[in-house]
Formats: structure tokens, C-alpha cells, sequence
């Protein structure tokens, strides 16, 4: 093991600190009594010919989904149903009091043509605020929003559409084709210079993808049950919410920048019994990006992850990159990861452009057969590294009963001489058929108790 700085702990600590893991998970009910899913009248509202809706898969739906959500709304909420077949529409957005409730054998088909994501809406596009098109599912300011059933939300994003807006030969982009780089470049440098949001125009010829579900600044939101597939990025992305459940849902996609789930921003938030098997982080927990997360400066805190099942993806449980609001009190328990394509089952990645605070990170019960990364990462140098005047704060990550069956390494933690990462403790773990000697920088407190590397000690 490479170490460099790292403090020394005695015995005694190694038992106190254990009697505080006990407590720390104490605030686990505390949290979850917290968290309550949004109750809905007893009518429903089915998707029909009544609204102009048939579920052929040609037929355009889009504007049947919004007067059936309109009338649900104004009538004090219910369920807008979507029986079985296919619907074809372009953005929903979903108002107070309302569940969109997808039925077994339901597809809603997105359309591949991004004038139906139209007017642009205010949006957070990685973790800068801009006027972009309007995420698939949408809402603004709602309370009491639900997306429920066992149906299929199909954003038929792939190579030929959507996917090739991010610039790379492997989806689809060739020479001469337009790309989002020249407007991430700006949408970047406007959050710089504090360009007020309403004149962050995004939309047509910027090539800025939508995310797939993003409500914003809402209360009360539930996403239970429905599988999620072929997304232009980011899938289940709530912003700046409260009171927030995903649980259920199975996300498979592998486009870029496919993450599974991105709460960002947001408060109480239980992620449960949900698969993620993604081309991008399957769980990734953000809060804004450089001095544009820094001006709307909300942490991301109190998050619950359990009973998941991670597959494909570059993390399985991630903190950051957009971090600079902070992220703080993450518990992730009981949860399975396995694929040569997932890089890590912990990942927190920050650096000097972002800033910001990870701190209050516990993961326990958790078991990955083989992952092609580290176990354990935690990395100041991602992206920019410390070029940048923001050094992050990242302290006090716990990991406790984590077997791992395959991985480069078990940690690789790499922290900054001037901006160590601290107190972080191991405990009760295995890590078999590790290939590469840990990387242990700038880390100040690291404690492992009772943990074995390719079956030795590493106490």
C-alpha cells in the first residue's frame, strides 16, 4: 500500500470510533420517518380517445397527456392511467397532485424530434442553470407529483438520435456533425461570469441533451415501479426537491452520461429496491457546479440508498463531480454490485474547480462480485484537479462489511497536501483477487479494522 500521511490510530479509538458507526446509522428511521410518499385522490383519468389519445405508437399523445394532467389537476389530483400499449408523445409536465400511472404492458414512447421538447424551460444542465429543452417528464414547482406503475418509459435514444449530440465516434457522432461542446463550453463560462439564467439560452443549435425525468424545486415527489430505458443522459434527475422517493424502478441504458439517478440539490431523498444498469454512474449525488452551485449554494443531504442492485456503470453508489453546494449524510445498505463494466461501488470525485464539502458518508452490507476499478475511490484529481482556487473539504466516510470478490484495488484514495481527505474508516471488509497495490495519498485518519486483502490482514 502506497501511503502518504495517513494518521495513527490506537485501539481505544478503533472502539470508540465503532460505538459511533452504531449511532450514526441511528439517524437512518429518523430520516426515512421524515420521508413520506404523496397520497392521491381515488379518480382516475385514462388515457383515451376522450383526449385525442390512441396507444398505436404512431398517433401523437402529446397533447392528450396534457389535457388529461390539466384535468387531473383541476379537479384536486388523482391518477392519469396509461393502459396497455404504446403512446407516443413529446414532453410531459406533470402539475400538483398528480400520479402519471404507467400500466403493465404501457410504453410511452418519446419522440426523437427535439422541436416536441419545446418552449425551453429552466432547467440545470451538469450542474449550471440554464433555459434548455424540456427534460422528457417535467415538472416546476409542484407538489405531491408521482410516476407509478409497471410500465415502460422509452426515451428511444441511441446513435442516430440524441446520443450523437455528445460528441463521441462510439455514439454515433462523425466528422463535420453537430455537437454540445461549443455550448457546454459557454453555458460553463456564463455560470462564470454570472450571467443572469434567463439569458442562458440553450435549446436548438446548442445540442444540449435533456435529461429524461427532472422536476424542480418540487415537494412530495414519488418515482415507483416503472422501468426506464434508452435516455439522450441523465434519467432520473430531481433538482432542488424535498421529500423525494425512487424506489422500485429499473433503469437500463446505456447511452453517455447515462446515470441512473441524480438527486441534486435535494433534501430526504430514499432511493430503494431499485436496478441501475447504466452507461454512466448508476447513483450519482450532485449539487451544482463550480461558481454557478456555489451562487445557488443548496447541499444535497440525507440520503438513503438500500436494497439496490448496481450492474453496468462507472460507480455504483457516486458523490459529485458537481458537488459545489456540498453533499453531506449519504447511508447506502444491503445493496448488490456486479459487472466487469462497473468500475467502483463507492466513488467520490471532486477537485479545486468545484469546491464544496463531501462529508458523512456510511456504507455497510454491501456486496459486489467484481468490479474492474477500485472498491473504495475517492479522488481530488478528477477533471481539473487543483487547478482551481475552491479546495474541497472531504471527511468522515465510513465503510463497514463490504465483501468484494474482484477489483483492481480495494482503495485508491487520493487527497491534496493541502486539502487532505480525512477520517476515513474501513471496517470488516474483504477485498479478494486485487491485482494493483491501494493508493493511499494525502489522507489524514485512515482507519482499517479487522479488513483482508487477497486474504491478509491489512489492519
Amino acid at each position: 500500500m502506497n501511503r502518504r500521511e495517513f494518521g495513527v490510530i490506537t485501539a481505544g479509538a478503533l472502539v470508540a470510533a465503532s460505538a459511533q458507526a452504531a449511532d450514526e446509522w441511528d439517524q437512518v428511521p429518523q430520516i426515512l420517518a421524515r420521508i413520506k410518499p404523496p397520497s392521491f385522490p381515488n379518480r382516475n383519468f385514462e388515457m383515451s380517445a376522450k383526449y385525442g389519445a390512441k396507444g398505436d405508437g404512431t398517433t401523437d399523445c402529446t397533447e392528450a397527456f396534457q389535457k388529461a394532467i390539466a384535468e387531473c389537476n383541476r379537479a384536486g389530483g388523482g391518477r392519469v392511467v396509461v393502459p396497455a400499449g404504446a403512446w407516443l408523445t413529446g414532453a410531459i409536465h406533470l402539475k400538483s397532485n398528480v400520479n402519471l400511472h404507467v400500466s403493465e404492458g404501457a410504453t410511452i414512447k418519446f419522440h426523437t424530434d427535439e422541436k416536441k421538447y419545446l418552449p425551453l424551460v429552466f432547467s440545470r444542465w451538469e450542474g449550471t442553470e440554464c433555459m434548455n429543452y424540456s427534460p422528457f417528464v417535467y415538472a416546476l414547482q409542484q407538489d405531491n407529483i408521482a410516476i407509478t406503475g409497471k410500465g415502460t418509459l422509452d426515451g428511444q435514444s441511441n446513435p442516430e438520435h440524441w446520443w450523437q449530440w455528445n460528441g463521441n465516434a462510439r455514439y454515433g457522432w462523425k466528422q463535420g456533425m453537430p455537437n454540445q461542446r461549443k455550448a457546454r463550453t459557454e453555458l460553463m463560462a456564463m455560470g462564470e461570469r454570472d450571467v443572469p439564467v434567463k439569458d442562458r439560452v440553450m435549446g436548438p443549435d446548442s445540442y444540449l441533451r435533456p435529461q429524461f425525468i427532472q422536476p424542480v424545486q418540487c415537494r412530495n415527489v414519488l418515482i415507483e415501479g416503472v422501468n426506464i430505458t434508452n435516455s439522450p443522459m441523465w434519467e432520473i434527475n430531481p433538482v432542488l426537491c424535498r421529500n423525494v422517493i425512487v424506489r422500485g424502478v429499473t433503469v437500463v441504458s446505456h447511452g453517455p452520461n447515462n446515470d441512473g439517478c441524480d438527486p441534486e440539490s435535494c433534501t430526504d431523498v430514499w432511493i430503494k429496491d431499485c436496478t441501475f444498469d447504466t452507461g454512466d454512474d448508476c447513483i450519482a449525488i450532485k449539487s451544482g457546479r463550480n461558481r454557478d452551485g456555489r451562487r445557488v449554494n443548496v447541499p444535497c443531504e440525507n440520503l438513503v440508498i438500500q436494497g439496490c442492485n448496481m450492474k453496468d456503470g462507472h460507480g455504483g453508489v457516486t458523490l459529485g463531480s458537481e458537488a459545489s453546494g456540498g453533499i453531506r449524510n449519504v447511508f447506502a445498505e444491503a445493496c448488490k454490485m456486479d459487472s466487469p463494466h462497473l468500475d467502483r461501488v463507492l466513488r467520490l470525485k471532486t477537485n479545486a474547480m468545484r469546491g464544496g464539502f463531501l462529508e458523512n458518508v456510511y456504507m455497510r452490507n454491501v456486496t459486489a462480485g467484481q468490479v474492474a476499478g477500485a472498491a473504495i475511490e475517492v479522488d481530488l484529481n478528477y477533471e481539473e484537479g487543483r487547478n482551481g482556487k475552491f479546495m474541497p473539504t472531504v471527511r468522515n466516510i465510513r465503510v463497514r462489511n463490504l465483501t468484494c470478490r474482484q477489483s483492481r484495488q480495494a482503495m485508491n484514495l487520493r487527497g491534496f497536501e493541502e486539502a487532505p481527505i480525512r477520517d476515513v474508516r474501513v471496517e470488516n471488509c474483504i477485498f479478494e483477487h486485487t491485482d494493483r497495490a491501494d493508493v493511499v495519498e494525502h489522507v489524514v485518519g485512515l482507519q482499517l479494522e479487522n479488513v483482508t486483502i487477497n486474504g491478509k490482514r491489512a489492519d
